[in-house]
């Protein structure tokens, strides 16, 4: 059933579900990224900081073994004033390491993605104690590369300190009898070589981590057709609803118009099929306005509408159909449409100037 679920999710993901993962804290994070940066800041440190810093230790050193009658240990104090002075420059040669640390880890971090507070990845959760959980996850396919990678880069590390430190066995071994001074400047010297070399592979393996790990958070979020269908319902609604909340709207706006047909002025229809009905009052508009319009069943209840309160009715099938395509309701009607309707406005007032004379 896991296999069937993962064949069938073949569609992208969509930018909500992308932007809710996100918001979750499930981001892509390559962690040889942020080995390649400490790597980086470990080569810096050593070339440019552990040199100069091993060299003040060794004197400080070489003086305490050669010369141990010039520090008094006689009391609280003496043994004080010398953890200080060897603290203080243990300090000055780790503080340098601590910074760039700290910096190229989190600028790695955020190369990689942008710090969001994210409350749900510290909330307790049983899978992450569970032992099947914790099983699943070690021989999943994740946990495959991850153990790949990490065997990779012990055989790799393991070849390149064999090879560098068998040529610099001798020179080693000559050290350890040699100034202490010399000890540290010798062994930075080996170890930077060693620190360079891993920074080189490392470089390789973070980038094909990186482009890796974005390639299967992206291939995580696949999502089948049906879920894509249903994300749809439940940010655009139900189709079912959204087309009877249309229908209601409809209905509403149906009965809005009709209760205008009293007060319009005539109406002209194309027998049964189309009406539509208009006002024209000199002192409201310059033009007559489309008061309610219809087709079939609609159109026949605004004649009816219109018959029962004395409304004429002309039959007009081409100027009937016309309006009723290029006009829409509340709207004055278009200049093209004046002089047809005029000779009915006109049809209107002198038949009511002739009922007028015969009173």
């Amino acid at each position: 059933m896991a296999d069937e679920d993962k064949d069938s999710k073949t569609e992208k993901p969509t930018e909500k579900k992308l932007r809710d993962t996100i918001e979750k804290g499930n981001v892509p994070h390559s962690r040889e990224a942020t080995l390649f940066a400490s790597m980086l800041a470990t080569v810096i440190y050593v070339t440019f900081f552990l040199p100069e810093r091993m060299g003040r230790m060794g004197e400080v050193l070489r003086d305490l073994f050669e010369k141990p009658d010039q520090w008094q240990l006689e009391t609280g104090p003496d043994a004080i004033s010398l953890f200080t002075r060897i603290g203080w420059e243990v300090g000055n040669m780790v503080l340098p390491a601590v910074v760039l640390f700290f910096t190229f880890g989190i600028g790695a971090s955020m190369f990689q993605n942008l710090p969001t507070p994210v409350l749900e990845r510290i909330r307790p959760q049983f899978s992450r104690i569970s032992p099947m959980s914790g099983f699943k996850r070690i021989f999943s396919a994740t946990g495959m590369v991850e153990f790949g990678k990490s065997l990779a880069k012990i055989v790799l590390v393991g070849i390149v300190m064999f090879f560098v430190l068998r040529s610099q066995y001798f020179h080693a071994m000559d050290s350890m009898v040699s100034d202490p001074q010399t000890i540290f400047v010798r062994l930075s010297t080996i170890v930077q070589r060693i620190l360079i070399i891993v920074l080189m592979a490392t470089i390789v393996v973070g980038v094909a981590d990186l482009l890796w790990s974005r390639h299967h958070w992206f291939d995580q979020l696949k999502m089948t057709k049906q879920e894509i269908k249903d994300e749809h319902k439940q940010s655009q609604g139900d189709p079912i609803v959204k087309s009877r909340q249309r229908s209601i709207a409809r209905d509403r706006a149906r009965r809005r118009m009709m209760k205008q047909v009293p007060r319009a002025t005539l109406v002209i229809a194309n027998p049964t099929h189309f009406a539509v009905a208009l006002r024209y009052v000199r002192e409201e508009n310059d033009a007559p306005v489309v008061v309610a319009k219809g087709q079939d069943l609609i159109a026949l209840k605004i004649r009816e509408i219109a018959e029962a309160n004395n409304i004429p009715v002309f039959e007009d099938p081409p100027l009937a159909r016309s309006m009723f395509a290029q006009v829409s309701v509340d709207s004055v009607i278009p200049s093209v449409f004046y002089k047809a309707v005029a000779e009915l406005i006109h049809r209107i007032y002198a038949a009511q100037s002739n009922r007028k004379r015969v009173r």
